[in-house]
């Protein structure tokens, strides 16, 4: 799996990335405690927990009594990547974007516009699965919190291009780790 199809299959659940975070502080958690601490949806967080273990970075405790009460822990694969998202987690926190960040095509646009001055086609192209209008949502919320920055060119044709704003350009080590 490459960085742009992980950081898609880490950011297509919305808690994916703030689950591993907390399982590495925690070396392993109760469900409704994963909940509680992270103020999820439970829905949500089922939803996202499931994914983590279909993608193999998380799993149940064997060594965990109740069935009905299952405690999380992270696999080999997620202890790699669990750092990465822990830091990750803690710099949108201090950079108070945490809910913009998290959104499905956010952090992995990021990722493609940190290379440099990036075209909107580039971005879409990037980003396997991702609709021209979630690339573009996603675009408006980065630039809105200042993660990054559209400048317009002139000339045939006209159009624009995307960088990492410094905000963002901080988080980009953070995503290359992952």
């Amino acid at each position: 799996m490459d960085r742009i199809d992980r950081l898609a299959a880490l950011f297509h659940r919305r808690w994916a990335c703030p689950v591993l975070a907390q399982l590495h502080c925690t070396k392993g958690a109760k469900f409704i405690s994963l909940v509680h601490a992270l103020g999820a949806n439970a829905g949500a967080m089922r939803q996202a927990i499931d994914e983590l273990i279909d993608l193999g970075w998380v799993r149940r405790n064997p060594g965990y009594g109740h069935p009905l009460r299952p405690e999380y822990i992270l696999t080999r694969r997620g202890e790699r990547l669990a750092p990465a998202c822990e830091r990750l987690d803690r710099a949108l926190r201090s950079l108070e974007v945490h809910d913009i960040a998290l959104r499905k095509w956010s952090m992995p646009a990021l990722y493609v516009i940190g290379d440099g001055p990036t075209r909107f086609t580039q971005v879409a192209e990037a980003l396997p699965g991702a609709t021209d209008r979630a690339v573009s949502l996603s675009l408006k919320d980065l630039g809105g919190a200042g993660l990054i920055e559209r400048r317009l060119l002139d000339g045939p044709p006209p159009g624009s291009v995307y960088g990492a704003a410094p905000p963002g350009a901080r988080l980009l080590p953070i995503l290359d780790a992952i």
